[in-house]
């Protein structure tokens, strides 16, 4: 079977992607004080860092989880649900949860984010809305604004997940750096797979001065 250049579902399936790509592009526009100010409320962290979001959220808040590890900041995932089951317990005095939600306004997200903070966390959050319920409760609230058109209908969640994920990525790599994280210490934690039989580690990432985020907030 085949099928001419111009075809329309070829089409079609290039304007998704295009979509896409330029929803996670345009987040690098969009960092700004409120990204500070997370770098700065992980890197001073003397708890537990729980990343937490439901549904296609929950997805992104996932594989946050398991990047910030990768990159030296020790993350776990919490579902906001199974939280409200009795793994609140597991939030403490001196921990950041990473709440992500792209309206705001999941019920069972917002009220485990609250009632993390009080057994002594702090919340940071990630939306598109900074008057949200979620926004106006964190302590740090960042606002990821993707166009209408990165999700189909604006309603299924594609660009704007992808957008989330690539500020994730910049924060995980951005504290890899700040911490002088070394790809021998990456390397240690990822025995496993192709990443495992690596024998030549990359160059060292140019490290970051902390010192920079000084008054930030």
């Amino acid at each position: 079977m085949s099928f001419l250049p111009e075809d329309p579902i070829l089409q079609s399936a290039r304007d998704v992607v295009r979509r896409e790509g330029a929803a996670a592009a345009g987040i690098a526009e969009q960092l700004d004080g409120s990204f500070l100010a997370s770098v700065s409320l992980l890197l001073g962290c003397r708890g537990k860092v729980v990343v937490a979001g439901s549904g296609t959220s929950g997805t992104v808040a996932r594989r946050m989880a398991h990047l910030l590890s990768v990159c030296g900041t020790p993350a776990v995932f919490l579902h906001p649900m199974d939280a409200l089951h009795g793994s609140l317990g597991a939030v403490s005095q001196g921990d950041v949860v990473v709440a992500i939600s792209k309206t705001g306004g999941s019920a069972e997200l917002n009220d485990f984010a609250g009632r993390a903070q009080e057994r002594g966390a702090q919340v940071l959050s990630l939306s598109s809305r900074a008057d949200s319920a979620l926004g106006r409760l964190s302590d740090v609230n960042v606002q990821i604004v993707s166009a209408h058109d990165a999700d189909p209908g604006g309603v299924i969640a594609m660009g704007s997940t992808l957008a989330m994920s690539a500020w994730g990525d910049a924060l995980a790599v951005t504290l890899m750096r700040l911490r002088r994280y070394s790809w021998a210490q990456v390397l240690s934690a990822h025995p496993a797979g192709g990443v495992g039989q690596l024998v030549d580690a990359p160059a060292e990432l140019a490290p970051l001065d902390a010192s920079a985020l000084t008054g930030k907030d």
